[in-house]
């Protein structure tokens, strides 16, 4: 079963699954989730790449951050174990720190991908996201139904039965820090997206209600290499629900940067 627990490595501070070999492809996962989220791609990308998918801070078997917490303090740690350049790929939240990367540490990154990435959310957007926020307690996660509920169609699947095992074992501490950056932050600046240099791919469903369609052709009309990909059926959990278009879209641009 592609959503069971794998083995981890160190990676620095954190805690990653490691399989391949080749040049780089990072996976960041979301807030919530560990990097079993990535099952669906770390076989395929692994027979021709090095996938490394670490547990963000506070997930999985990372560690959480202390002190003030910042998405670039995410990045941080991503950053200071990115020993060649990679093509780097971020779903939701792990796409905000895919895209810091890329505009903070260019020379680590050959290409991003972000997948259900959110940019300039709309102030009824904004307003609910800051509401869930604010209701997070640092001593129980609380009921997941209704994160999955804006997930998934059929709450019985594997994929969705896989998350919430995920959001029930998670570590309160770290995921009311992420998810308090995840509400309070609106995606890359425009300047930010203009100045990449790398190829930039911005992937979301066709039924994501939050990190919409829209807001990806944005960003890739402002990043001067950027394309946008829109995949009929598929909601937020993309990644997990539609593996096949993900890692076609993924291998082709690793193709093109990663050689």
């Amino acid at each position: 079963m592609i959503w069971t627990i794998r083995q981890r490595s160190d990676l620095g501070a954190l805690r990653a699954i490691r399989q391949g070999q080749g040049p780089k492809i990072v996976l960041l996962h979301g807030v919530g989730l560990r990097a079993e989220a990535w099952g669906a791609q770390i076989g395929p990308l692994s027979e021709t790449f090095e996938v490394i998918a670490p547990d963000m801070a506070g997930h999985g078997e990372s560690a959480t951050l202390a002190g003030e917490i910042s998405l670039g303090r995410y990045s941080d740690l991503v950053a200071e174990v990115i020993e060649e350049s990679a093509l780097v790929v971020g779903h939701s939240m792990g796409a905000m720190i895919a895209l810091d990367l890329a505009a903070r540490y260019p020379q680590k990154v050959r290409g991003v991908v972000a997948l259900n990435a959110i940019f300039e959310r709309s102030p009824e957007a904004a307003k609910a996201v800051r509401k869930r926020a604010e209701g997070l307690s640092e001593s129980a996660v609380g009921d997941p139904t209704p994160t999955l509920l804006r997930w998934f169609d059929d709450l019985q699947s594997p994929e969705a039965l896989a998350c919430r095992d995920w959001l029930n074992g998670a570590d309160p501490k770290g995921y009311k820090a992420a998810y308090g950056v995840f509400a309070t932050s609106d995606g890359p600046s425009r300047s930010a997206l203009a100045a990449l240099e790398m190829p930039a791919l911005f992937m979301t469903g066709a039924l994501e209600p939050n990190s919409t369609p829209a807001m990806s052709q944005a960003m890739a009309s402002l990043a001067p290499k950027g394309r946008a990909v829109i995949v009929e059926g598929a909601a937020h959990m993309m990644p997990m629900t539609h593996g096949d278009e993900v890692n076609r879209a993924i291998l082709a641009l690793a193709g093109e940067v990663l050689g």
